[in-house]
């Protein structure tokens, strides 16, 4: 219901009143467009509406372009991605190492599975090389007739291939700024970033990239992960193989890599640090870097995770005590949960906190945010909690890893990631460690 309307200005709210009387006429809309393969105008216009990502904000290239488009369009959408859905669960269509946007896989299970690997490697002493990379607008740069190529060599019915080929072709976009709108503009390539059915079309034109690769490779979405176990020069020659390949991939299917963001970690003590190059481009070395939101460090400690998750909240802990002037449990205990607290608890199973100073520091945002709370002050912080029906966070980490470690053995996750076994809830740096055999779980 909180869907912001496309172009056509229908809202979910009329959708949602009217849906007895409309729904047949969708339906026979939703039939005779399926059948035919011919999408109505409407559904392929969208309003580009700019979300400021990082950087600095009057560089364009910092904006995230989020397509606005027909309600009733994005309805019948998700029918089609349901299809897909269907038809890549039943043939295995997307390999094991894609979570974005996946079925039970997400970026916990993108992060620990990858550095499940690394961190057992440092463990035992071997130098592992960690490449981040990235693709320049990836989303926008898919070539439309590259993809149906792939969406048909897949095996995916003709039927649902010939709509997304009409719902791609002569689609038009305008950009909204302060309610003023830019004149249309054709698309000639890319999925339309808002769109129900555009991510997974996307896994399905990148699926391949995995397959050219002999390196251990993560991918979510369009951010991608190579590693390396690096014990002679033999290994140092296969990686930067992989590299030369994934340059000739890109090229081949017409998709750019954006070589100023694309970095090489060397971990290790015993790590040589080479150097390696991405279409003869030599790749920088960072020391630490951001994956999927979470800073990883070149020892896989979680001190600066910590310091920058305890920084985030209480930003927004003080912007809320200076803007809201209520301190009443029912505005103040919401807006901690829905705002302050998911910041302090974001993949918190892979860097949570090992060391009593990064505990406490985490601790101290909610014993902060509690006692703002109208009737609080004078209470302890245990007596807060209880009175406020709330846990410490260390106790929510430790359900956290109980919820999450019942998953993998169940395998509700994904049968593919249960392929170590247990020998312990954490690592030095908290990455869960999985070291029971598959066969052996029943």
């Amino acid at each position: 219901m909180n869907k912001a309307p496309g172009p056509d200005g229908i809202h979910t709210q009329v959708l949602r009143e009217l849906c007895v009387e409309i729904c047949k006429p969708l339906f026979l809309i939703f039939r005779d467009s399926f059948l035919s393969g011919i999408v109505p105008e409407d559904w392929r216009k969208a309003d580009v509406v700019p979300i400021f990502k990082k950087g600095l904000k009057f560089v364009p290239g910092n904006y995230r372009p989020v397509s606005l488009t027909s309600v009733a369009g994005k309805v019948f959408e998700g029918l089609i991605r349901d299809n897909i859905q269907e038809f890549i669960g039943r043939y295995n269509v997307i390999g094991k190492n894609q979570h974005g946007f996946m079925k039970h896989r997400s970026c916990k299970t993108n992060l620990i599975t990858f550095y499940e690997e690394v961190s057992r490697s440092i463990d035992q002493g071997v130098a592992v090389d960690v490449i981040y990379l990235d693709f320049a607008e990836a989303f926008d740069t898919v070539p439309h007739k590259r993809l149906l190529f792939k969406l048909r060599k897949i095996g995916l019915d003709e039927n649902t291939c010939s709509w997304i080929e009409n719902w791609l072709k002569d689609r038009v976009q305008s950009v909204v700024i302060n309610g003023t709108f830019s004149r249309w503009t054709p698309v000639v390539s890319g999925v339309p970033q808002g769109s129900v059915i555009g991510l997974i079309l996307f896994n399905l034109f990148i699926n391949e990239l995995e397959i050219v690769i002999e390196s251990h490779v993560s991918v979510f979405a369009d951010d991608t992960n190579l590693g390396k176990v690096i014990q002679c020069e033999q290994d140092v020659t296969s990686l930067q193989r992989d590299l030369d390949r994934l340059g000739d991939w890109a090229l081949k299917w017409q998709m750019k890599f954006n070589l100023d963001k694309c970095k090489v970690m060397h971990f290790g003590v015993k790590n040589t640090q080479v150097i390696y190059t991405l279409n003869g481009t030599e790749l920088g070395k960072c020391k630490q870097e951001k994956d999927l939101g979470i800073i990883i460090d070149f020892k896989l400690s979680n001190n600066v995770q910590c310091q920058t998750a305890v920084a985030k909240a209480s930003k927004v802990l003080a912007c809320i005590k200076r803007g809201v002037h209520s301190r009443d449990e029912n505005i103040i205990l919401p807006l901690y949960k829905s705002m302050v607290r998911p910041h302090l608890e974001y993949v918190v199973q892979f860097w949570a906190p090992v060391l009593k100073k990064d505990i406490i520091a985490l601790e101290k945002v909610q014993r902060r945010a509690n006692k703002l709370i109208r009737g609080m002050e004078g209470l302890s912080y245990e007596e807060r909690l209880t009175s406020l029906n709330l846990f410490s966070l260390e106790k929510r980490r430790l359900r956290g890893d109980l919820i999450t470690l019942y998953k993998y053995i169940r395998a509700i996750i994904n049968h593919c990631l249960i392929t170590y076994s247990l020998t312990g809830l954490y690592t030095g740096q908290g990455v869960i460690h999985l070291d029971w055999k598959k066969e052996n779980l029943a």
